[in-house]
């Protein structure tokens, strides 16, 4: 069902989308749709996060590689059409709707933060990067180095349309790190 919704959405586009669109193209009846989602923006939602549940970050031995690796699988995410026409489309619809802003961010951007605490816990384990002191600044500082990978590489794919190259993934890790490496 997910699968037929990502389908839908690429090709009809959000206000073409339905609820009957997903259910026939599922084989399924609107109302096994109705009983998991209660509406079109609950199932979109469940649709696009559905997509990110196959990245992960490595442990590749070090901060730099773990970066790199993650970027590519980012990058490589978001160059599908499926992904594109979903994440444009959710995000535009988001714009307006104050609500499924709020469920974008608790189904799809805060899940995904997982990923910065795990690259962060593996640098300090290794020595990498200091230890947290404060959980405040530490929360704070996983939303802002999320905000900076995910909106670059986003921005990247689906705004300028330019490809996620390893020569660039690595230059934009050098920007990111860059603070660190100076010491």
């Amino acid at each position: 069902m997910l699968d037929a919704t990502r389908e839908a959405l690429a090709e009809l586009g959000w206000g073409g989308l339905t609820m009957g669109h997903v259910a026939s193209r599922a084989g399924v009846a609107k109302t096994t749709l109705y009983r998991r989602w209660p509406s079109k923006n609950e199932l979109v939602v469940d649709a696009v996060a559905s997509l990110f549940d196959d990245l992960v970050m490595p442990d590749l031995g070090s901060l730099r590689a773990d970066i790199e690796a993650v970027v590519a699988q980012f990058a490589d995410l978001l160059a599908r059409p499926e992904t594109q026409a979903a994440l444009l489309a959710l995000f535009a619809e988001g714009t307006r709707d104050r609500q499924l802003r709020c469920r974008i961010r608790e189904s799809i951007v805060d899940p995904q933060k997982r990923l910065v605490r795990q690259g962060r816990a593996a640098a300090q384990a290794r020595g990498e990067l200091e230890a947290d002191c404060d959980a405040a600044a530490a929360r704070e500082e996983v939303d802002i180095i999320f905000d900076t990978i995910a909106g670059t590489v986003e921005h990247r794919v689906l705004v300028s349309g330019e490809p996620i190259t390893p020569e660039w993934t690595r230059r934009f890790t050098d920007l990111l790190l860059g603070p660190f490496l100076a010491d």
